[in-house]
């Protein structure tokens, strides 16, 4: 447990830097000169070079059993990629880009190591709790930076928003700092977190079952139809719903919905499983109708919220789900799979609904919304044949 937390401090940290980027980067690179595509583009290529490389560095850490060397190159890339955007001239959106580009980079490297290296104390305290746990931590930095952007913001004096941006991730230098300290700090009091999980009495070896492909295939529609952020903060700051001081309190406040629903899920999934799964999923499939169709700030709030709710299910209950599905010695190359499916995913239907955005905002949530319920048929699915599974067991 104290593994947990303290990585879950790094987390925080970590959020805090990543994740007040997250809450005005559609706007900083529109004001950068980029369209309504060029940020959906972006958004999903920087998904799929994030997600998409996971099966890479998952099988490469599964070959090595170098798990921190692999988390800590992947978190200085993160949090070092994110301040440097300060750099960025007024027309400078391809660096810009770049950078993003760079910063998922460092998140496809560690990710699959962190995400083993949190399984092996997860089974000792139990999957879901543990996930939420750390889920909660990650997201409660992910609501102070936007929060620490906010205050950054109400003390600027320039003209130009542009270089109110800029120097708010100039201030991001902190927490990035902070976050690679409690790294060290982790790594020197548990060098080795493998030992925390019991090795197997036999070799088990990872095969792709059945129910593994069907969970592969809805967490893909979810990712498909889950419409990036950037598409979000660049349709408010258009419609001027919101003025750019407060944009990034509506990111905070997605951030702490996704913290609420993770931890609520994260115990859920304990006893419920599969039906913690539909149910969040469902809960938040709404979310595109209330952003871009309604005309009012509620209806904008109100989407804003249920978007914070499906990010809380896809960094709690989809990670714990793939701790109970894959063995000890494949589950790097397991959450491998995992994300390269989920970020091709993402990278098509962020890139889709970006183009779609502007030919038809309609069409743009009816493809969204379509994707997410064909997400809960397979959940249900998956469901289905785990208790048919369970019912011939207890026949033999």
């Amino acid at each position: 447990m104290t593994f947990i937390l303290l990585f879950g401090l790094v987390s925080l940290f970590s959020d805090m830097t990543h994740e007040s980027a997250n809450s005005i980067r559609g706007a900083f690179l529109s004001l950068a000169g980029a369209s309504a595509a060029v940020i959906g583009f972006v958004s999903g290529l920087g998904e799929l070079v994030g997600y998409g490389l996971r099966y890479v560095f998952g099988r490469l850490t599964d070959r090595t059993r170098r798990y921190w060397p692999m988390v800590i190159l992947g978190y200085t890339l993160d949090v070092v990629a994110v301040p440097a955007l300060a750099l960025t001239s007024r027309h400078g959106w391809i660096f810009a880009c770049a950078l993003l580009i760079i910063q998922r980079l460092g998140k496809a490297i560690k990710k699959p190591a962190k995400d083993t290296v949190m399984s092996f104390a997860a089974t000792q305290e139990g999957v879901g709790k543990s996930f939420a746990i750390q889920e909660l931590l990650d997201q409660i930095g992910a609501v102070l930076g936007p929060l620490l952007l906010y205050v950054i913001m109400l003390f600027q004096h320039h003209d130009d928003v542009f270089y109110d941006y800029r120097n708010c991730f100039a201030f991001l230098v902190i927490p990035g700092a902070i976050t690679l300290f409690l790294l060290w700090l982790t790594y020197r009091k548990f060098p080795h977190p493998e030992n925390f999980e019991p090795e197997p009495k036999e070799y088990i070896p990872f095969k792709i079952h059945k129910s593994f492909v069907i969970y592969i295939l809805g967490i893909s529609c979810f990712a498909f139809g889950f419409i990036d952020y950037s598409l979000v903060v660049m349709h408010f700051s258009r419609r001027s719903l919101f003025s750019a001081d407060t944009i990034p309190l509506l990111y905070a406040l997605a951030m702490l919905t996704d913290a609420a629903a993770a931890f609520v899920f994260g115990w859920m999934y304990d006893k419920h499983a599969r039906r913690s799964l539909i149910l969040a999923t469902l809960i938040a499939t709404p979310f595109a109708a209330f952003v871009f169709l309604g005309a009012s700030k509620m209806a904008a709030i109100i989407g804003v919220i249920l978007w914070g709710i499906g990010m809380g299910a896809q960094e709690s209950i989809l990670k714990a789900t793939v701790t109970t599905m894959v063995p000890k010695r494949s589950r790097a190359t397991g959450y491998g799979i995992f994300e390269c499916c989920f970020g091709i995913a993402w990278f098509l239907g962020s890139w889709l609904l970006g183009a779609l955005y502007d030919q038809s905002i309609t069409a743009t949530v009816a493809v969204s919304t379509v994707a997410q319920l064909l997400a809960v048929g397979c959940y249900a699915t998956l469901r289905l044949q785990s208790a048919s599974t369970q019912r011939q067991a207890i026949q033999h």
